[in-house]
């Protein structure tokens, strides 16, 4: 995946000041803003109008008539990367800059998804593009906040025979569990010596409860446990009941699973799911390890983030 740089000069589509400028002005200044913007991202931004001048107003127009001025059944224009795959970055960067109200991004992103809906080449393509950008953990505009919303517009726009709507509604089910706030949802699990236990019986010390679903037959799994078993932090926290941590094995090789327990860090809970996670869809492990931040009451934290960014909000650096 490329990553791309949000050009500057989109923000001057929507950037003015808050004085009301000369009429002639404003008009040759958004025309010219206008057209500096198209050639250097070759995307046909819309023209916003003149009489809008207020930054919270143009950038508004901007987003909800993004795509308008875009052609969704041209293919060549579709497989252009420069001008699709950047505008559709520019795009995300301007919802999720912090500012966007999430009405204007609904409603911004429900007027994408009508664009392309019924355009097949380009429902494949943009489809991937937002799962390539939004979903995929190594990704630098990762949102599931902002993922979500898409795949709800998306759902609304869908014709109620499409045959991908029920992988739509399970992605989206997916991304609607176990977000910060909520409970995490429960499971059974079993210990090396056959003992069963629950997520939400489980013991925690200090009210924290790092939870890792991994599979050391996973190389991401095995450099991330490798890394947490040196961390001496780590260690002496977990020896200090700072806070505890359950690693669940969520694979059906109990043969694999049983062979690596030897190299699992002392002090932690460990035990396999027999598959009930993974075919429960009870956990979004779309990337593994997945890591969950809990609190005592099983309350989560933090959500599928990576290792380093738990230890530094549980204060272990």
């Amino acid at each position: 995946m490329s990553t791309y740089k949000l050009l500057i000069g989109l923000l001057l589509l929507f950037t003015s000041c808050r004085s009301k400028p000369d009429t002639t002005e404003a008009k040759e200044r958004t025309h010219t803003d206008s057209t500096v913007v198209q050639q250097q991202a070759q995307f046909p931004f819309p023209t916003i109008p003149s009489t809008l001048t207020e930054p919270e107003a143009r950038k508004s127009y901007l987003l909800t008539h993004y795509w308008e001025q875009f052609d969704f059944a041209d293919t060549t224009l579709v497989n252009n990367r420069d001008i699709t795959e950047q505008g559709f970055v520019n795009f995300i960067a301007l919802l999720a800059d912090g500012s966007t109200p999430e009405e204007l991004a609904r409603e911004s992103l429900e007027n994408w998804c009508a664009g392309f809906v019924g355009k097949d080449h380009a429902c494949r393509v943009l489809t991937k593009t937002a799962d390539d950008y939004l979903y995929n953990p190594n990704s630098p505009f990762y949102n599931e906040g902002l993922y979500g919303m898409y795949l709800e517009a998306l759902l609304g726009k869908l014709p109620q025979t499409d045959a991908m709507r029920s992988a739509y509604r399970f992605k989206l089910e997916l991304v609607r569990r176990n977000n910060v706030g909520d409970k995490a949802t429960d499971f059974t699990y079993y210990q090396p010596d056959g003992t069963r236990r629950t997520l939400a019986t489980t013991s925690v010390k200090n009210d924290r409860l790092l939870l890792m679903f991994y599979d050391p037959e996973c190389e991401s799994c095995h450099e991330v446990l490798l890394q947490m078993a040196a961390d001496a932090t780590l260690a002496e926290a977990v020896r200090a009941g700072k806070l505890s941590v359950l690693a669940v094995y969520t694979e059906g090789n109990d043969e694999a699973w049983r062979k690596a327990l030897p190299d699992m860090p002392e002090g932690w809970m460990v035990g396999t799911d027999r598959e009930a996670v993974k075919i429960g869809a009870l956990y979004d492990l779309k990337a593994m390890p997945s890591l969950y931040l809990l609190d005592g009451s099983k309350t989560v934290l933090l959500k599928d983030a990576p290792y380093e960014y738990i230890g530094r909000n549980l204060e272990l650096r």
